[in-house]
């Protein structure tokens, strides 16, 4: 059972940056693919963005294109989640999760990964 934890949240003002971080617990198949979801007050999980262990294959979200950014250590088993001109909509609990692969059409999740963080809360003020 991979475990991931994830760090970085916290307080940031509209237009600033934050750098998400999370570390797997082990390496393998577990964590071929390792990405970020969201949940905001209210709303459905949604999906951010996530890379494949070579970072040759990022599938984005819609809320990702353009301001997010992710990139991988796999010596260290760690992604990271760059998030720059944050807006106030951009506040929830960022997840991590991880997983043997991934599947998405059009920007939208639909399976493949198996492993979930406990998250960690962005908040954006206006």
């Amino acid at each position: 059972q991979v475990q991931l934890v994830e760090s970085g949240g916290g307080l940031v003002q509209a237009g600033g940056s934050l750098i998400l971080s999370c570390t797997a617990s082990e390496s393998g198949s577990a964590i071929n693919v390792m990405g970020w979801f969201r949940q905001a007050p209210d709303k459905e999980r949604e999906f951010v963005i996530a890379q494949t262990r070579s970072g040759n294959n990022t599938r984005y979200g819609d809320s990702a294109r353009g301001r997010f950014t992710i990139s991988r250590d796999n010596a260290k088993n760690m992604i990271y989640l760059q998030m720059n001109t944050l807006k106030p909509e951009d506040t929830a609990v960022y997840y991590c999760s991880s997983g043997p692969r991934i599947i998405t059409r059009d920007g939208q999740y639909s399976g493949g990964l198996e492993y979930w963080g406990k998250g960690t809360l962005v908040t954006v003020s206006s």
